[in-house]
């Protein structure tokens, strides 16, 4: 079994923090998340599939595409592949909440031929306590299914899941750009994501985007709300979080991502997910 890196504590740095991970038999596609965060402030990050979740008690605020958002109990939050974002209490008691993580591979095998090839959803928060109550329901008996090992049983939660989602959804025209492809400093973004270990100077990214390295960095942080050394360490998160899933050794994965060992993953990946690598390695295998 993995342990966790000596003097780094496999929990949160405050007592009532609390956050675990499932992933579902059959479905590599989907992860399941739940926690309690009183004080913890998540760094920006970011996941390969949609981010569908409901906040079921208290309140968060978080940071995404841009814009500061709040979302209270009964608000059902709905975020696009590959955004970044925070998360931070917004109340004393701070938020519990659940999220399902999914990749549009398999959305795509959920809804079938005749369905859009993805959802595109307008708005982060929608507070609608039935909703909400729905989704919080499906995505507890996912969760219990997946720990009781009840393959046909998760397939019905997360098809009911889906189907309380589906209504918020909507399409761009046809003639639209997507999401990804419209954002700003997309040549930048693709060079670090192609490249993750590589020690990249400020000037080179700047190249990329036609700009001195003065107009870039404040250009760059106006568009997204961070620095492009901060977007760099949310991919390599992301990466090193899909490699623990497939079980490599933290160790490996941190020269993987060009981290500088497993120390530096451990602190920088709870600062993002709220459990370490070892923990999050398993909590994947428990289920």
């Amino acid at each position: 079994m993995l342990a966790g890196m000596h003097g780094v504590p496999d929990h949160f740095d405050q007592a009532p923090d609390r956050a675990a991970f499932r992933r579902p038999s059959g479905w590599p596609g989907v992860e399941l998340y739940r926690a309690h965060i009183v004080h913890h402030h998540f760094a920006p990050h970011l996941h390969d599939g949609y981010g569908l979740g409901v906040v079921e008690a208290g309140a968060e605020r978080f940071r995404y595409r841009g814009r500061e958002h709040l979302a209270a109990a009964g608000t059902v939050v709905l975020m696009q592949p590959g955004e970044l974002h925070t998360g931070g209490p917004a109340a004393p008691g701070g938020w519990r909440y659940r999220m399902l993580y999914l990749d549009e591979a398999t959305l795509r095998a959920q809804l079938g031929d005749a369905a859009p090839a993805a959802w595109v959803f307008e708005q982060a928060v929608h507070h609608e306590p039935a909703r909400a109550q729905a989704l919080a329901h499906a995505l507890g008996r996912l969760w219990a299914a997946t720990d009781a090992g009840e393959a046909l049983s998760a397939d019905a939660a997360l098809a009911d899941a889906l189907a309380v989602l589906a209504p918020l959804s909507a399409r761009p025209p046809s003639t639209a750009v997507g999401p990804r492809a419209a954002r700003p400093f997309a040549a930048v973004v693709d060079a670090l994501h192609a490249d993750l270990p590589r020690d990249w100077r400020l000037a080179e990214l700047a190249a990329l985007a036609g700009l001195s390295p003065f107009h870039f960095q404040r250009a760059f942080q106006a568009a997204h709300g961070v620095s492009a050394h901060q977007w760099r360490m949310a991919l390599r998160l992301a990466e090193a979080k899909r490699r623990l899933a497939r079980g490599e050794p933290p160790a490996a994965v941190a020269a993987a991502v060009g981290l500088a060992d497993q120390a530096h993953l451990t602190r920088r990946f709870a600062g993002m997910y709220g459990v370490t690598p070892a923990r999050y390695q398993r909590q994947l295998r428990a289920a």
